[in-house]
């Protein structure tokens, strides 16, 4: 039973509060911050209305370090869940550091004035935990998150070689809106727009953007035209797992999305560079953000699923093997649990679980770790029976050369 602060108030802070607040024989005590203060308390009145489970709430700005310290201080967790924006990562590392408080985080660390996607910043924080005697845990969404853990799962009980890996991630919804993101606008249109790259031979090999496509076929959902992007858990996997000769990231997007994504770019509302406007300077790209539809408000209409997987190929006992991990997840049923949609959920339920698996003690360790470097057993056990089921096939044609 312990004590936990949860940093973030979005769509995935939603979902990881109403899953902790599941979960009360592990998190005896649960408390939401955020820099807005009325969005926590929103989420808690529906938490004790739904579930009749009590959770606190609290103002942080957690691009201060001395703030998070004072919140840590003030409520004494053991760990946090920190599903704030990337930018404040590093704070909020700093803060467990002076804290004496264990972290995870379900995105890597990314600088605002440069969209880049690396985990150096956060692996440089290493010895600064070990010493510490802390756990910190990065990437513990799905995707990275899960893909990862289905990885180790692939490794530990079905290759003796890993050789070719492709994490395969399809949102078949609908949620009606003429453009919208699924997760915050600043941080998904950075991402899919930079320049592309992935693991061949031992070397980074860059794509341009959306340069590679694949019509690739999805369970319960069928064929969806699927776009090469870097994605920061190829970084850390092939780290993990040198036998990897080639690891690609594939996410699906419609023809509607793409054209007004050119649209957004060919004006520069896609540009991080601040620019002047009537003596102020604006980020286009923030602007855009305020004026496009908020992710979380996009659950209540949302149909369809999403679908989240890793195709491999490698060798067991000398003969060349296949296999295909995936979760499919319902846009309907988790607004239903939650009040938010599928993307959402699929992230803020990893985080859950694996602040559950620290908590318990079946993964620990001081120093800064990966998900797929620990044990994927009690993890995949308790993704299966909280709300996002996974599925696999042996020796299948994967669809991927």
């Amino acid at each position: 039973m312990s004590r936990v602060v949860i940093i973030g108030a979005g769509g995935v802070g939603r979902v990881t509060a109403f899953k902790c607040a599941q979960n009360k024989e592990i998190f005896s005590e649960i408390v939401l911050a955020s820099r807005t203060k009325s969005k926590c308390d929103v989420i808690a009145a529906d938490i004790e209305k739904q579930l009749g489970v009590k959770i606190k709430t609290d103002q942080v700005d957690a691009d201060h370090v001395d703030q998070v310290v004072a919140l840590f201080k003030k409520h004494e967790p053991k760990m946090v869940i920190n599903v704030a924006l990337p930018y404040q990562d590093l704070t909020i590392m700093d803060a467990c550091l002076q804290a004496g408080v264990h972290y995870l985080d379900t995105a890597n660390y990314e600088p605002p004035e440069e969209a880049k996607f690396e985990y150096k910043w956060q692996w440089a924080y290493q010895d600064k935990f070990k010493e510490a005697g802390l756990t910190a845990v990065l990437g513990c969404g799905f995707d990275p998150g899960v893909t990862g853990v289905f990885t180790s799962r692939a490794a530990k009980h079905f290759f003796d070689e890993i050789h070719y890996l492709d994490i395969v991630d399809c949102n078949a919804g609908d949620h009606g809106k003429a453009f919208a993101t699924n997760f915050n606008p600043e941080i998904n249109i950075r991402e899919i727009t930079q320049k592309g790259k992935y693991w061949e031979d031992g070397k980074w090999v860059e794509t341009n953007p959306f340069e590679f496509r694949k019509d690739l076929d999805y369970p319960n959902i069928g064929k969806r035209p699927s776009y090469l992007l870097f994605h920061e858990e190829l970084e850390s996997l092939v780290k993990n797992y040198p036998t990897i000769k080639r690891a690609r990231f594939w996410m699906t997007f419609g023809d509607e999305y793409l054209t007004h994504l050119r649209v957004i770019q060919n004006i520069g509302m896609a540009s991080i560079e601040p620019v002047n406007y009537e003596g102020k300077e604006i980020v286009p790209l923030q602007f855009l953000k305020a004026v496009l539809p908020n992710p979380g408000d996009l659950g209540e209409n949302y149909e369809g699923e999403t679908s989240i997987g890793c195709r491999i190929k490698g060798v067991k006992d000398g003969k060349e093997k296949t296999y295909y991990i995936w979760n499919n997840c319902s846009h309907k049923a988790a607004f239903d649990e939650t009040g938010a949609q599928g993307v959402s959920y699929t992230t803020g339920v990893p985080a859950m679980i694996g602040a559950a698996m620290m908590l318990t003690g079946k993964w620990s360790g001081a120093g800064v770790f990966n998900v797929e470097e620990f044990d994927s057993d009690p993890f995949l056990e308790k993704l299966a029976t909280s709300g996002l089921p996974w599925h696999e096939k042996h020796d299948i044609e994967l669809g991927m050369d």
